[in-house]
């Protein structure tokens, strides 16, 4: 069985119910399916120090910041990021990914293939799909299609269980959004997540490789995951061919600039920056070889990735190497949000730290605009 490598750490929990699972003995499969269902449907626990867990990613709603991270916990701060507060959630897997299209409507994904949403900018959140539902989705799209590997596929996760999680997820608007994670799990919505379409079929992944992170510009919508996949739709999204950077190695994580520039990086520190749409591609040097999960594009347009020797990079000029700046010492990093002041708070396996403009002294050489190109 393959490794799911998420961020900062293995995703131990979906490989160890992967593992039970396709356990023989039935006695097993049977307290496993109720082991499983039972973190889908119990709330969230209430923690002393929310701010303060293994947080995995971080969001704006409007002016308010949302975190969400290990055993269901979602955070919210309303003083940019300078005290938290905990949410209502009515499940206790692990998020991976939130974003927040409006100040109001938000989507989170994570273990189990759970998908929440929240309308009134992460106070409270409903569940709108879990594995469950999602492997049913699939089987019964699969039966229609004709396609041989794509019902074995969709068999296998019915068989399988909710043990697969979505990593990564992104909305361009209220409506329209992606879901994906591992085994090639993706899900697509059109109407705000009130009906979700099971899409492995449009997507050349015959390996089933894992899917990191889903990033949209227009009519392109690419796709990072691992064994240097990469899949770009010039459609919207109906479909997806892959695309070569050269790199063997996962990709966590992408940013994509107003310019059309995308970036993409990830396993030991290695990244890729494309300035014509994914045509090309040139690697990007790195300080150290330690594997980068987080990129984000500030608002002069320059590029900053986080990685998880708890360091903020920053690229050079003209494209060029990627520069470590001079911040106070970090945990391991797993997102990154810039604020409109310059600033940036930091989801870290220690929790979530802000970190003043000030306190982001750059390079020698001043980072060039992805923007302005």
């Amino acid at each position: 069985m393959k490794t799911i490598l998420h961020k900062s750490a293995l995703l131990w929990l979906a490989c160890a119910c992967a593992i039970a699972a396709t356990s023989a003995h039935a006695a097993t499969a049977t307290a496993t399916a109720a082991a499983v269902a039972d973190p889908m449907s119990r709330t969230a626990v209430m923690v002393r120090a929310p701010a303060k867990a293994f947080l995995a990613s971080l969001a704006h709603a409007g002016r308010r910041l949302v975190a969400v991270g290990e055993r269901g916990i979602i955070v919210l701060s309303d003083d940019n990021g300078a005290s938290w507060r905990q949410a209502k959630v009515p499940s206790s897997v692990t998020l991976a990914a939130v974003q927040f299209p409006t100040s109001s409507k938000g989507w989170a994904v994570g273990h189990y293939g759970v998908i929440l949403h929240s309308v009134d900018g992460g106070e409270t959140w409903t569940r709108q799909l879990d594995g469950i539902q999602a492997a049913q989705l699939a089987l019964r799209d699969a039966q229609g299609s004709g396609n041989a590997a794509y019902l074995s596929e969709a068999q296998r996760l019915v068989s399988d269980g909710p043990d697969k999680p979505f990593l990564g997820l992104h909305f361009t608007d209220e409506n329209n959004g992606f879901a994906v994670g591992a085994y090639n799990l993706i899900f697509r919505t059109r109407d705000g997540g009130k009906t979700w379409a099971p899409w492995l079929s449009h997507l050349d992944n015959p390996r089933g490789n894992h899917l990191y992170a889903v990033h949209a510009a227009g009519q392109a919508v690419y796709i990072a995951g691992e064994q240097g996949l990469l899949l770009r739709s010039i459609d919207g999204g109906e479909r997806f061919g892959r695309i070569d950077t050269g790199y063997k190695g996962s990709f966590f994580t992408m940013a994509v600039g107003s310019g059309g520039d995308v970036v993409v990086a990830g396993l030991r520190g290695n990244a890729y920056r494309s300035a014509d749409r994914g045509a090309t591609w040139k690697k990007m040097e790195a300080p150290v070889p330690v594997s980068i999960t987080a990129a984000a594009v500030r608002p002069d347009g320059s590029l900053l990735m986080a990685n998880q020797a708890g360091q903020l990079l920053a690229s050079g000029p003209n494209g060029g190497p990627l520069l470590p700046l001079k911040t106070p010492g970090l945990p391991p990093l797993n997102d990154l949000l810039v604020q409109p002041d310059g600033g940036v708070v930091v989801a870290t396996i220690f929790g979530a730290f802000r970190l003043p403009a000030a306190a982001l002294v750059p390079p020698s050489a001043s980072p060039t605009s992805m923007a302005a190109k």
